[in-house]
Order: C-alpha cells, then sequence, then structure tokens
C-alpha cells in the first residue's frame, strides 16, 4: 500500500561533512516531486521545529541527529528516515547515496518501519513531579564532579534491588544498549525487544552486575542523603538535569514508539557486525 507524503521535514546537523549539498539536493528533489520541504538546522543550540501537517521527518547526520528527531516525531507518530552523513550508526543504517531509494520505497509500501521501544523518566521533588522526559536511547545517573562514587536506592516495582555505591547507573532500551551502556559492560539486544537494562557504572562493589528486566516493569531511583558530589540526570546524552539528595526518578517504556524506516540494503546486525570488528580479521 502507498503512503502518502506532502510535507517532509529535514532535521540537519550542520556540522556534518555534506550537509549543506545533501539539504540542496533532497530540497530540490523533493520540490520536484510536488512536495512541501521545511528544514531545521542547527550546529550546536538546537530550535524545536514546528511539527503541523508533517508526514515524515528525515534526519541528516549521526545517531545523535536521529536521538533528537525520535523524540520529536514519536508522540506525533511521525515516522523518521535517519541518513548518516558519516560512518554508519547503529540507528542510521542509509547511507547519503541511498536516501533517495528509500525514500521511494517507503512511499511505495516497500519498506517496513522498525518500532523502537522508548524510555520515560519523572522527576519528583519534596513529593512533587517536577519534571518529565523521554528519550531512545537511556537515562544516566552520574556524579557531577570527577572520579566520584554516588549512592542511589534502586527499586523494581515494589522490590528494593540495592543501595548502589557506583559512578552512575545506566537505564537503558535495546536501541541504547549499543550505546553508553555496551561501553560499561552491558548486553547487546535487539533494538525492537521488549525490555530494559539496568546497568552499574563501575560499581563499588563488584557482584552489581547488569540485569535485564522486562519492559513493563517500573524502576525506581532515589538519590541517597549525603553524596560527596553533585549529581546529574542526562537522558539520551543530549538533556541534562542536576539532582539533589532525596530527589526520586520513575523510569517506565513511554507510551509512544520511535518509528524508524528500515533499509533493505543491510540490517542491525550487519551494522553490529561492522562497527565491532566481528569480522574475524586482523582488525578484530
Amino acid at each position: 500500500m502507498e503512503r502518502s507524503v506532502r510535507h517532509v521535514l529535514l532535521i540537519v546537523n550542520m556540522l556534518k561533512p555534506d550537509a549543506v549539498s545533501m539539504v540542496d539536493t533532497i530540497e530540490t528533489r523533493l520540490s520536484q516531486m510536488g512536495m512541501t520541504v521545511s528544514v531545521s538546522k542547527f550546529n550546536g543550540e538546537v530550535e524545536i521545529p514546528d511539527l503541523k501537517g508533517i508526514d515524515l521527518i528525515i534526519s541528516l547526520g549521526g545517531d545523535g541527529t536521529v536521538l533528537f528527531s525520535s523524540r520529536l516525531a514519536a508522540p506525533q507518530g511521525i515516522p523518521v528516515l535517519a541518513v548518516n552523513l558519516g560512518d554508519f550508526g547503529f540507528i542510521t543504517e542509509i547511507s547519503k547515496n541511498e536516501w533517495e531509494d528509500a525514500f521511494d520505497q517507503y512511499r511505495k509500501g516497500e519498506l517496513g518501519l522498525s518500532e523502537r521501544l522508548m524510555i520515560s523518566v519523572s522527576l519528583e521533588r519534596s513529593g512533587n513531579t517536577i519534571a518529565s522526559y523521554s528519550g531512545l536511547n537511556d537515562v544516566v545517573l552520574s556524579a557531577g564532579g570527577i572520579s566520584k562514587v554516588i549512592k542511589l536506592d534502586v527499586a523494581l516495582e515494589n522490590t528494593a534491588l540495592g543501595k548502589f555505591k557506583a559512578d552512575g547507573i545506566i537505564i537503558s532500551t535495546p536501541t541504547g544498549s549499543t550505546a553508553y551502556s555496551v561501553a560499561a559492560g552491558g548486553p547487546i539486544l535487539d533494538p525492537e525487544m521488549e525490555a530494559l537494562i539496568i546497568n552499574p557504572i563501575c560499581p563499588f562493589t563488584l557482584s552489581n552486575r547488569p540485569i535485564v528486566v522486562p519492559a513493563e516493569k517500573r524502576i525506581s531511583i532515589t538519590v541517597s542523603e549525603f553524596q560527596r558530589t553533585d549529581v546529574v540526570l542526562t537522558v539520551d546524552g543530549q538533556i541534562l538535569i542536576p539532582l539533589v539528595p532525596k530527589d526520586r526518578l520513575t523510569i517506565q517504556r513511554s507510551a509512544d514508539k520511535a518509528l524508524i524506516i528500515r533499509s533493505d540494503k543491510r540490517n542491525f546486525y550487519e551494522v553490529l557486525r561492522e562497527k565491532l570488528k566481528w569480522s574475524g580479521g586482523t582488525d578484530a
């Protein structure tokens, strides 16, 4: 079944090589096809674009650009065509030379959508919920200072998992399992799985290990009193919020899912093999 695409939004990381020429190429081609094209460019500070009437977002950049685009698009149910302007990322499977074929195949109904679980976090302070955020990759609590251990009380639903002393803790989605979490020793999950990873960062107690839990489980983290350093919350590595002792975070699956257009040229496991040098050659 053909898909109707009338208004396309380009979200572009202008720090990437070929960003200017790619914007011109895509804007010209889509305009020739009778479509309306809006462009949101950034090279540092990002402005939130207007999504009214948008049928499709084309993300031009790397995985970070896709994370930003997905947080905007998911609540509106807008698909994202993630085009990589550098080396292949774990989310951006489509190269800059493949965008038009992928776009045409998507419109013809020949390319499907990868539905990615997103994570939501609400911040409670002094008994009041003061903020909430969502992300595609992860939620991280860490020290604001250098080489400082923080103390966190972690619970899964109504069961206490323990008092963690560590450099921090990562709550990751399957999509985020190949990001900060894997660098901290966490497992790699298929990006369409329904699960979350709880992964302590350099824990003081070596028996604190990463665990994978069902996506429907709710995770609670309380910042313990008497910290020796500031504690910060980051979402997707792009949103940063200072925390204070006794702050309570509730982390769970989001009601929204990111809709990422699949590539027919390569899949997640092929990108994984290439990025992690699993070829068995001399560089493996």
